[in-house]
């Protein structure tokens, strides 16, 4: 890896380059560990189920799929490996956006031959599309969607090696990051992007910001450039999504650390800095070079910058000159995405992941409930953080972040959440990607994509990372997706029992617990879950970035893909394959839900047309115009 060019590099493998995580290497104590949990993982190895550790799990509900008509509306599509898109016979797919193709006529004829120019980025559709949501407002159909970072062997001249050259260069590379809100309307020809919509905006690495909540105004958060520490400029590595109740987008900063670096390699910081740094992996060198162009970037200049990232921030996409505003109430740390829903007395629960290898899983609980009219930005920021801890016998319990528990005050708590999710005992999670809630049923799912690192290495803060209730596999490559419901039907509540939904797994190769649990099988192998969305019906989409050689470990897998999967049978199934080299991710309806959204990032070869690779969202419908999901 120490030979891999960094702008080459998945950010987990960057950030281990420069924060190699210890070696643990004690496998007889993790294997005894996970032999005694009342014999989960010895049941997982005897059946090559990965079956669930709650009761009759998934071993009694996937059983349940074999005398139960299916309610997948297609017919399961094969693994592919090609460069293109394929969908069910009777579904059809076409491009709605292109990187570089324009939101205003100022920027018609932009062209990404070379990487494009500088002038008019930010009047394009920008790079490597994630997280999205579709709004309706006054007639209009909008769409909200993350450009989680770039791709700088594309984005920028060939004869550059993925290296911005000048300040013009980093400025474009700025520019093509962020989130785009456009509108959009359907015709004849299918659905179109609105050219020069008052709603068309581009939100970037420089476009100001408010800082809100009980962490605003603390000493680390201020720069010279905001004293006050309540604005900031930007948003960055924008990954997953969320959608309040009110109609807001709320985009979640995700690897943001890489973005730092500092021109001068042994300058010295505060101790409490240093220990930030390092938990959350900001080093000398970052991956995109900003610090040589961009002091705002230089963190021997400006220390405390790194600290106004890594937020949830909600746009109202309604109101496009509205201004963007960071929730320090929901924690700092990787967001994935924020999931959105309410309890049972309507107070506003927001579940999150932390999206790198033994990192946690986390819960916001306002003090208020949600009532129109009500102040909102206080209902984001007033309330209590929380971080999951999954008992072996199949419970669990939400611990608070308060001082009393982490040992920090409440402002340093939301700026170095990890610390207080250690210092709290929370469970260490193999990677907690997208969360998802039914809107049918009080329970919760999450991504865990994959750790290689699991009874291996500790994580970032040195805590104990061997197997564990919802991580059951050492050095796990596959992925599972945990499932919850909280106790008493009530998001709010402090406990909750849980159980495995699904185990990743190839059982072409493997016969122990690297199968995968009962419903994986030859017609739907995947691995690594990541992005995730339950339909109004309650069924579960579950799209994939994961390893797609399609070779030893991973044959039979084919491209990244997305599926769907019943959570009453257990039942799972192919529904897209995206093109060679992509991830596919982001995922919304359009209101009468007869078309989807979903975003294709960084496909490999030309996809999808001419010489250049250009992530994309696309539509996909029933030939019949009838309902997806």
């Amino acid at each position: 890896m120490k030979d891999a060019e960094p702008a080459t590099l998945s950010a987990d493998d960057w950030d281990e380059l420069h924060f190699p995580r210890p070696e643990t290497n004690d496998f007889d104590r993790v294997v005894e560990r996970a032999i005694s949990r009342r014999g989960f993982l010895g049941g997982a190895v005897a059946f090559g189920s990965g079956a669930s550790a709650m009761g009759a799990g998934l071993m009694g509900s996937t059983a349940a799929h074999a005398v139960t008509a299916s309610r997948f509306a297609f017919t399961p599509i094969a693994a592919q490996t090609d460069r293109t898109v394929h969908v069910p016979e009777g579904y059809e797919w076409k491009v709605l956006m292109r990187w570089g193709d324009p939101l205003f006529s100022a920027a018609d004829g932009y062209d990404i031959t070379n990487g494009g120019p500088v002038e008019n980025s930010d009047k394009i559709f920008g790079e490597n599309t994630d997280g999205m949501e579709t709004f309706s407002f006054r007639g209009h159909e909008l769409i909200t969607i993350n450009h989680e970072n770039s791709n700088l062997k594309v984005n920028l001249p060939a004869a550059q090696a993925g290296v911005p050259a000048n300040a013009d260069e980093v400025l474009k590379i700025q520019n093509i990051q962020g989130v785009t809100v456009m509108e959009i309307k359907e015709s004849a020809e299918g659905w179109l992007v609105v050219k020069d919509s008052p709603f068309n905006r581009r939100i970037h690495h420089n476009t100001p910001m408010k800082i809100v909540g009980p962490a605003a105004g603390h000493d680390l958060l201020k720069t010279d450039a905001d004293p006050t520490g309540t604005t900031s400029l930007g948003t960055m590595n924008n990954c997953g999504s969320g959608k309040t109740p009110w109609g807001t987008y709320l985009t979640c900063e995700e690897n943001f650390n890489g973005y730092f670096g500092s021109s001068d390699e042994n300058a010295s910081y505060n101790q409490k800095v240093a220990d930030g740094m390092k938990r959350y992996g900001i080093k000398a060198e970052s991956r995109n070079h900003y610090e040589l162009y961009d002091p705002r970037f230089d963190t021997s200049k400006n220390p405390n910058e790194p600290h106004r990232a890594g937020w949830i921030v909600e746009i109202d996409p309604t109101e496009p000159d509205s201004t963007p505003i960071k929730h320090t109430g929901l924690g700092r740390f990787k967001h994935e995405n924020a999931e959105v829903t309410l309890a049972a007395d309507g107070r506003v629960v927001v579940y999150m992941g932390d999206d790198e290898r033994g990192e946690y899983l986390y819960k916001f609980v306002s003090n208020a409930a949600y009532t129109p009219g009500i102040d909102t930005v206080r209902l984001l920021n007033d309330g209590t953080l929380h971080v999951a801890k999954f008992n072996d016998d199949a419970t669990g319990e939400w611990l608070p972040l308060t001082p009393e528990t982490t040992g920090m005050d409440a402002a340093e708590i939301l700026i170095f959440t990890r610390m207080a999710a250690t210092a709290a005992g929370g469970t260490t999670m193999d990677r907690p990607e997208w969360v998802a809630s039914s809107p049918v049923a009080v329970e919760a799912y999450c991504c865990l994509t994959n750790n290689k690192n699991r009874g291996v290495k500790a994580n970032a803060g040195g805590d104990d990372t061997s197997v564990n209730g919802p991580n059951p596999r050492e050095a796990n490559k596959y992925g599972q997706i945990v499932r919850w419901r909280p106790t008493d039907d009530d998001h709010a509540a402090e406990t909750f029992d849980w159980d495995l939904y699904v185990m990743a797994g190839n059982p072409i190769v493997h016969s122990d617990a690297r199968a995968g649990s009962a419903n994986v099988n030859e017609g739907n192998l995947f691995n690594s879950p990541d992005g995730m969305a339950i339909d109004s019906t309650g069924l579960v989409w579950i799209q994939t970035d994961g390893n797609d050689d399609n070779e030893d470990d991973f044959a039979g897998n084919g491209n990244n893909q997305m599926l769907v999967g019943d959570p009453i049978t257990g039942e799972i199934a192919r529904f897209m394959t995206g093109p060679n080299g992509c991830e596919v991710t982001g995922l919304a309806w359009s209101t009468d839900r007869r078309t989807m959204f979903v975003g294709i990032q960084h496909p490999g070869g030309n996809w999808p047309d001419g010489d250049t690779p250009r992530s994309s969202v696309i539509t996909i419908k029933r030939v019949d115009n009838g309902l997806i999901g």
